[in-house]
């Protein structure tokens, strides 16, 4: 199995963490679980291979039995914070199935938003990834697009999901921007060179729903994006 990546070895059980010196009594999945822990109440910044010894309340040096380097463990927490894909219907019209699948992966990225900080130093590859891409993939299996474009829609829709999100994540936690935002645009903005603009604040295009906005402005470039698809899913 050398030539296959340790992280994708582990993931895909082709391959079990190392036998040497005493056993424990964890698992692979509970070493990952405890990393996703760190994370979830420090930040990914805060993971390292001591801080999660720490909170296992082992050595540093044991955690090698595990995983063998820190590009591994986060490897295995990135495909296991992801989670498995929704379950979609195979009868389920496309257009509906990819909206189900998007809204899902929202939701599964706004429960642990630290995963958007994740270096992606290569295509993800493990068993819970490619479920995701795998019922992307079926959404269209009823449609006569071709197979090399199924992927590319999928990968499309899936890197507006992974932008959008950071987006929204980002202006939920931001405290930078003043609460009158509106008002004070139209204060400084030139109506001469700015008359569109003006025209959108003054019809509150910027106004949000403060209970909704996360889900309703992600829904709204979602629906537009799945009206492109339907026109071209149409052409074929």
């Amino acid at each position: 199995m050398d030539e296959i990546p340790k992280a994708i070895q582990l993931l895909w059980g082709l391959d079990e963490p190392g036998s040497r010196g005493p056993k424990k009594g964890l698992t692979l999945m509970q070493v990952v679980d405890a990393a996703i822990d760190v994370c979830d109440a420090e930040g990914f910044a805060a993971l390292s291979m001591s801080r999660l010894a720490k909170q296992l309340g082992f050595t540093t040096m044991s955690l090698y039995r595990y995983v063998d380097s820190k590009d591994t463990l986060i490897d295995l927490i990135s495909d296991r914070v992801i989670g498995p894909p929704p379950t979609i219907a195979s009868t389920t019209p496309w257009r509906e199935a990819l909206e189900m699948w998007a809204m899902a992966e929202f939701e599964s990225i706004r429960a642990h938003p630290w995963w958007l900080e994740i270096p992606l130093t290569a295509p993800p590859a493990g068993p819970n990834n490619m479920g995701w891409l795998e019922a992307g993939l079926a959404a269209f299996s009823e449609t006569a697009v071709p197979d090399p474009i199924r992927l590319q829609l999928v990968m499309n829709m899936s890197l507006y999901v992974i932008s959008r999100t950071r987006l929204v994540l980002q202006m939920t936690a931001s405290t930078d921007a003043p609460d009158n935002y509106t008002l004070v645009l139209g204060r400084v903005l030139d109506p001469a060179r700015f008359p569109a603009l003006l025209k959108a604040i003054s019809a509150q295009a910027f106004d949000m729903d403060e209970n909704n906005w996360e889900i309703n402005d992600f829904k709204f470039g979602l629906d537009r994006l799945l009206d492109g698809f339907e026109r071209y899913v149409e052409s074929f």
